[in-house]
């Protein structure tokens, strides 16, 4: 079902629509070295493929996974006899090119960068941190969106259609709420909803000449949903962002939300524990102590029960510290002191805070004029509490010591 041409290409409006700098460009035959980035079936391969057709260029594909330098050597060489021979440019796809290491990739850079051939490249992963910046910088980035569920609907119904290349000659009667799921449920990824059905009219059987694709055939044929979560690309990251600026925005539901795809992805509960730690004392802080006691719990408890059972503590933790008191007075304090420390003069310990505690301290000063802190007011500079939850106790408490001491 892939297209052919620009005019067949569904989605992704915002790079084609018209007038859009990617359209003028294939419109004019303008193409540069292109870097599509993007998750699974949104149309990379079949875009790379549309637009060496509609240039009337070779389409040469190669896979970073299994491509080596002598594969995209002779690539290279062909498709500079090509334009000598025939004038004919020569698209070079790398599917995978965040696979390619900083070798394979720099093999790349001399020819892309007088044209030939015309690179494109395609990438789950985002290409600011899998691709050197020499090769990025000869490229132009675009990055493409998961696909509507009106646009994969649109997509289903062209497979259910199309006599040539899809089910037209299956005689299939599909019911409404069963595309209506599969253009949910896949999650903007057209390959995925285009197997399911595939998979799911092929293996029923007929009545009456005519295959049923129900909601419940639908439900079967797509298993389970495979959640765009690479461990070290940006959904990775993205979504422990979002799990944890969550919790410090005290929405409890959110959070769960992104705890729950970050489990159903497979994520590493260890993982989870240890932010869901860094959080508790980053952003609840003195606010509330408990925090950090149950989240340090929750990750040692996450470390010997495993899954599935560890996502009940971890839950427990999760909505705990986004429903607690924030505070974040403790990392701010330690991040002005630390700043203090590489920016500014390194102070010398004063001499009646030093170790008087050996032999011949006392005649080096050590310790000389040490007045113990149990006995006198005390002033912080760093560490400044604020009326949330347990440290309003401590701001109280603090100030009146900064008032007796004249520091108020």
């Amino acid at each position: 079902m892939r297209p052919v041409a620009l005019k067949e290409f569904v989605g992704q409006e915002h790079l084609l629509g018209p007038g859009k700098l990617l359209t003028r460009a294939i419109e004019s035959d303008r193409i540069s070295s292109l870097v599509l980035y993007g998750p699974p079936g949104t149309g990379k391969t079949t875009l790379a493929a549309v637009i060496s057709n509609e240039t009337k260029s070779h389409f040469e594909p190669l896979n970073a996974v299994i491509s080596n330098v002598s594969e995209i050597r002779k690539a290279i060489d062909q498709a500079k006899k090509r334009f000598e021979l025939k004038r004919q440019k020569t698209i070079l796809f790398i599917d995978e090119i965040h696979r390619f290491n900083k070798a394979q990739q720099d093999v790349l850079m001399p020819d892309v960068e007088k044209g030939n051939p015309i690179l494109i490249g395609a990438t789950t992963h985002n290409p600011f941190f899998s691709i050197v910046p020499a090769l990025l910088s000869r490229s132009l980035v675009f990055e493409l969106k998961p696909l509507t569920e009106k646009e994969i609907r649109l997509i289903l119904n062209r497979a259910l259609e199309d006599r040539k290349k899809g089910l037209g000659d299956e005689a299939v009667a599909a019911d409404e709420d069963a595309l209506d799921f599969l253009s949910k449920i896949s999650d903007g990824d057209a390959r995925r909803a285009l197997n399911a059905l595939e998979l799911g009219v092929l293996t029923t059987k007929k009545e009456a000449e005519r295959v049923h694709f129900t909601k419940k055939i639908a439900e079967e044929s797509i298993q389970k949903k495979a959640v765009v979560y690479d461990a070290d690309g940006d959904a990775h990251y993205d979504t422990i962002s979002a799990f944890i600026k969550s919790m410090r925005g005290s929405d409890p539901d959110a959070a769960l939300y992104y705890l729950a795809k970050m489990l159903y992805a497979g994520e590493d509960p260890r993982f989870i524990g240890r932010r869901l730690v860094i959080c508790a004392s980053e952003d609840v802080g003195n606010a509330d102590p408990q925090a950090l006691i149950l989240a340090n719990a929750v990750l040692q408890v996450s470390e010997f029960i495993g899954m599935p059972e560890a996502r009940i503590p971890l839950a427990q933790a999760t909505t705990y510290i986004a429903c607690a008191p924030k505070s974040n007075a403790a990392y701010l304090g330690i991040e002005s002191a630390m700043k203090d420390v590489a920016e500014n003069k390194t102070l010398e310990v004063p001499s009646h805070l030093k170790d008087a505690s050996y032999k011949g301290a006392k005649s080096l000063g050590r310790g000389t004029d040490y007045k113990c802190a149990h006995d006198y007011e005390w002033h912080f500079r760093y560490y400044n509490p604020t009326d949330q939850g347990v440290e309003k106790n401590f701001k109280i408490y603090l100030e009146s010591l900064r008032k007796s001491a004249g520091f108020a």
